[in-house]
């Protein structure tokens, strides 16, 4: 394997050497004999940052998919990433950051099993590495495997209980959120600085709007007549077509009425982690007291949980949040989430404790 990836660069570096040379027909050419020894140009390093470039043009491809609210790399573009991390760490073996980048692309990817074989791997490098512990602590928990849970656990608390508190709190609030039934209306009034969130949707590609996005601003738009005085955030920044959802949904939303004055667009988050992060700093500049959040069904828990996390995290604290959902699905389908919803939402709450998934230089993501 080594082999063929070193012939590979060689061939790029021929062919660069006879480009340069072309390119520039008056500077003197220089001939390449058959004793010219390449291979002492191809580093290790050379090699691996080849490799990670590869994983990041793989992350970067504009093949994706989208779900309710769900959006990221198509999975054969996840398996490309693994693999390419996983040749990189033949090249160097002491980097554990390879190996969680790589578990964490199967997560992406719906593939626990392989992720917590990924991560079982790493811990043999770096048995007490407080990420990986965290890591296996987690997804042993979401696949049933309560005693090794606990044995990672265990030994989170000896090394550093305060990792530890945090990540039973952030199993804690994903079991209390998805224990609160979903509701499609809200009766009660809150006292003090409100808000309405409402999250995005990926835009179609000519850059209109979702008819499950226009759904969300009905819902909104009904809730904003409720409480008058409420501030709405609509937040969404992956641009089609020239437009942002964020752009489109104020639009919208004062076109139906809505004074411009209550409304703050965010068009810059990318995914439903940015839309927490972002709209939390509007939150606390605004003293926000409590905020209802709009989406679809089967999104909205994971929109909650991660505001909740935000606001105990990273602050401003003392923030309570309730959800509006609206429906995409039967409600009474929506009743236990499903494993990719369960999935998704502990994957973005670890992203948004601070956890980065993809730690190794040039992918390094969120």
């Amino acid at each position: 394997m080594k082999n063929n990836i070193i012939s590979t660069l060689i061939g790029s570096l021929l062919c660069l050497s006879y480009t340069v040379a072309f390119a520039n027909p008056s500077a003197p050419l220089q001939s390449i004999t058959s004793s010219t020894d390449i291979d002492q140009y191809i580093t290790k390093r050379q090699v691996v940052n080849q490799l990670l470039t590869d994983a990041l043009i793989a992350f970067q491809s504009p093949s994706r998919i989208s779900q309710t609210g769900f959006t990221a790399n198509i999975p054969n573009n996840l398996d490309f990433i693994t693999s390419r991390l996983l040749q990189a760490y033949k090249f160097e073996p002491y980097r554990t950051d390879l190996l969680i980048s790589a578990a964490n692309a199967q997560i992406y990817n719906g593939n626990i099993d392989r992720a917590i074989t990924l991560f079982t791997q790493a811990q043999t490098v770096a048995s007490n590495d407080i990420d990986i512990l965290s890591y296996l602590a987690v997804w042993h928990n979401f696949k049933g495997n309560n005693d090794a849970s606990i044995e990672q656990m265990t030994k989170l608390a000896s090394l550093n209980p305060g990792r530890q508190a945090d990540i039973e709190h952030i199993i804690n609030t994903v079991d209390h959120v998805v224990a609160i039934p979903l509701k499609t209306t809200t009766q009660k009034t809150y006292s003090g600085n409100t808000a309405i969130i409402t999250l995005g949707y990926a835009l179609n590609p000519d850059g209109t709007m979702n008819n499950i996005l226009i759904q969300r601003l009905k819902k909104t738009l009904t809730l904003a007549k409720q409480s008058p005085k409420a501030l709405i955030i609509v937040t969404g920044g992956m641009p089609k077509n020239h437009q942002t959802e964020g752009k489109l949904m104020a639009d919208w939303l004062i076109k139906n009425g809505i004074p411009q004055r209550r409304i703050i667009e965010d068009n810059y988050a990318r995914n439903m982690v940015e839309n927490t992060l972002y709209t939390s700093y509007a939150l606390a500049r605004h003293k926000i007291d409590h905020a209802t959040i709009v989406s679809s069904g089967s999104h909205v828990r994971r929109g909650q949980t991660l505001f909740d996390i935000a606001s105990w995290k990273i602050g401003p604290r003392g923030i309570t949040f309730d959800s509006v959902s609206v429906t995409d699905k039967p409600l009474s389908k929506l009743v236990i989430p499903s494993d990719e919803e369960l999935l998704a939402i502990y994957r973005d709450a670890l992203r948004i404790y601070g956890m980065w998934s993809y730690r190794s230089y040039p992918l390094e993501h969120r």
